[in-house]
């Protein structure tokens, strides 16, 4: 069940009501498990990438190659917050890979924050996921198996 705090940032951000100051690290991970809730991964992967552009563009947010929207993470966190497999929101919040800094332990800062990292799916280059990754690239761009990262 979808706590009032959750519903409350997912319709704001949805409606791109939701203030700029409070897009914060626990508003994406409360958006992304309510995204999870209501779509299998591929979909909310495919949702948020949507989503967190208008809502960049509503709030005058660039989302170029070193701005805004980061296709990486946010395939991280739908990965990591899909793999905690929990109805309560607290529990996503609190867990260690769902921390802002999680991603760097499976990548290194320059790939992790690189044009291309932004731009697509890039695979993890220090230690792989605790999780089976299912890459979900925008549709019309997905590339054949052997040249996946």
């Amino acid at each position: 069940m979808v706590d009032v705090l959750t519903q409350q940032t997912f319709n704001a951000f949805c409606d791109l009501t939701l203030a700029k100051s409070d897009w914060t690290h626990e508003a994406h991970l409360r958006v992304c498990w309510v995204a999870l809730a209501t779509r299998d991964r591929r979909a909310a992967v495919g949702f948020l990438r949507e989503a967190i552009k208008s809502y960049n563009d509503a709030t005058g947010v660039e989302n170029t190659d070193t701005s805004g929207y980061h296709e990486t993470l946010t395939q991280y966190f739908v990965g990591a917050v899909s793999s905690l497999d929990s109805t309560d929101i607290d529990r996503v919040i609190g867990s260690p890979r769902c921390s802002t800094n999680a991603p760097l332990c499976h990548w290194s800062r320059n790939v992790l924050f690189s044009p291309a990292a932004r731009a697509v799916w890039i695979g993890p280059d220090k230690t792989p996921l605790p999780w089976r990754h299912m890459p979900c690239e925008p549709l019309g761009t997905e590339s054949p198996p052997s040249a996946r990262h």
